[in-house]
């Protein structure tokens, strides 16, 4: 990485990748579009993430909720009435700016504030003379700012039809928990996930797709029954797995954290540091699924929240972090959150949404041992800055993104104008099952350049030569290496590059330096 978060938005503005939204109109902030490289990107990893972990498991199913939903949901949930930051404003009454306390304090001092009290907040102000960074006055008392979106249904703005755009994906997972147990015909330990747009009115949204007001999530709320926490089948998954990790302890002296350390999940669990085997297992194949989609894992760790980071609902809470320019953040929190939100719907609506235990011939009600929670947005960001390298010795920025992911899967150029119909038959042969770009424009060595600034795996070029051998030259990416392929085998030879099933320089005959295109 050797780009700051401005340098980042910059780019991703200048190669069609993400926009600031009706920038024609000043823009909003903490909210962006996707441009045509940014929105197939974005697909690729939502795909990816719902075939990693729904379609390809038995113990998992979807749903799609509703953005908008009945208000009551909320107030069962707490987030009507809790479900807010706190915010301090400048006492000057011409700058009057305002910022959300504890990230002004994580900045300045830099210790976690998550979760800290007002009056506690008040106190750490005072103290450390925290002023206002604009003019330099003083902070008004800190109060808190609830976050929740709200709307009017209906043609009357009256209180009774005020509604909200949700602020999470989650709550509607366990509204529908009843009816997704029967309709699925799930049995204990079992999931159910969700992709959705969710919105959260930030008091002072930061750091491009970092903290947004509306963002995506992709969620999993894994269910167990409450005697079975420690009874993960798939814990030999992830046992050997390794990561590095900051817990609690490790974080009581104030300002100061130890450094991170490495361990693999038998060792966490061993040492009590992880407190159940369904824990271990979710931190894992999650970590794994960012590195599989080409995140450096020496810019990941997980850490354990500590006892004022906590939800009020949390057994245990761990973070994904990773190290941004801007320090180590939040990127996933995976959460286990006992029975309180069925117990909450339980108890508000006055429905029964429990199971029969057969075992124990007894109703239960399950707990979310752990929820998995993805921002679609922050994965995006990550995955761009570990893929983003400016080579000197091309002279243009190189997008490592993996095959999975990357938003335009080839490219195929003709090496002069005279071979365009020629390339254009390798385009439409293509075209229909893989996502290609035809480039006939500037030279071929400037082709390349665009194609790497986008993260186009490999690039095709038609010569003359084809003509006479039917075959084409395939470009990497990544080493610029190239290679000769027969077009009867191109597709073939392509799916399999893509897909990892053979190394480059298998793939074809590979071409002589002095040789290339």
């Amino acid at each position: 990485m050797t780009i700051n978060i401005d340098d980042m938005a910059a780019f991703c503005k200048r190669k069609g990748f993400i926009y600031p939204t009706a920038e024609i109109y000043g823009g909003l902030a903490g909210f962006f579009d996707y441009g045509p490289y940014g929105a197939d990107m974005k697909k690729n990893i939502k795909q990816n993430w719902w075939k990693t972990f729904v379609q390809s498991r038995e113990d998992i199913v979807g749903i799609d909720g509703s953005i908008i939903t009945n208000p009551k949901v909320w107030e069962a949930s707490g987030h009507v009435g809790c479900f807010a930051d706190i915010m301090v404003a400048c006492s000057n009454d011409k700058c009057r700016n305002k910022v959300r306390a504890d990230q002004f304090i994580e900045e300045n001092l830099n210790f976690p504030a998550d979760g800290v009290k007002a009056e506690t907040i008040n106190a750490i102000f005072a103290e450390n003379k925290l002023v206002c960074p604009k003019c330099k006055s003083k902070f008004l008392p800190a109060k808190d700012f609830n976050l929740m979106f709200s709307t009017q249904v209906g043609p009357e703005e009256e209180k009774e039809n005020t509604a909200y755009l949700r602020p999470e994906t989650a709550q509607l997972i366990f509204t529908n928990f009843k009816l997704v147990v029967e309709n699925a015909r799930m049995k204990l330990p079992f999931g159910i996930a969700q992709i959705g747009k969710a919105f959260r009115n930030e008091i002072s949204p930061r750091g491009f797709l970092f903290r947004c007001r509306e963002f995506e999530q992709m969620e999993i709320e894994y269910f167990v029954h409450p005697d079975a926490y420690d009874k993960c089948p798939y814990i030999d998954e992830a046992l050997d797995y390794e990561v590095q990790y900051i817990d609690a302890k490790m974080q009581e002296k104030e300002g100061e954290n130890e450094p991170e350390k490495k361990a693999s999940m038998k060792e966490l669990l061993e040492k009590g540091i992880i407190k159940t085997q369904w824990h271990a297992y979710w931190l894992a194949i999650s970590n794994k699924w960012f590195t599989d989609l080409g995140a450096n894992p020496d810019n990941l760790r997980i850490r354990q929240h500590i006892a004022t980071e906590k939800s009020h609902y949390a057994l245990d809470t761990w973070d994904f972090e990773y190290n941004f320019p801007f320090g180590w953040k939040e990127l996933t929190g995976i959460a286990n959150r006992t029975d309180f939100d069925l117990k909450q719907h339980i108890e508000h609506s006055k429905q029964d949404l429990s199971l029969y235990d057969e075992e124990s011939k007894k109703k239960i009600i399950p707990h979310v041992i752990a929820e998995p929670s993805f921002g679609v947005d922050r994965v995006f960001l990550v995955l761009m800055f570990d893929a983003y390298e400016d080579d000197k010795k091309r002279g243009n920025i190189v997008l490592k993104l993996d095959p999975k992911i990357a938003p335009v899967k080839v490219g195929v150029f003709p090496l002069v104008n005279k071979l365009n119909d020629d390339a254009r038959k390798i385009y439409l042969m293509l075209k229909d099952n893989l996502v290609v770009q035809y480039d006939k424009s500037g030279s071929v060595g400037r082709r390349y350049a665009r194609a790497d600034e986008i993260g186009i795996p490999y690039c095709i070029t038609v010569d003359f030569e084809s003509r006479d051998d039917n075959c084409v030259t395939v470009r990497d990416r990544d080493t610029t290496k190239q290679i000769r392929v027969k077009i009867d085998d191109l597709r073939d030879t392509i799916s399999k590059l893509l897909n990892k099933e053979i190394d480059f320089e298998k793939a074809g005959r590979l071409v002589e330096e002095k040789k290339k295109a």
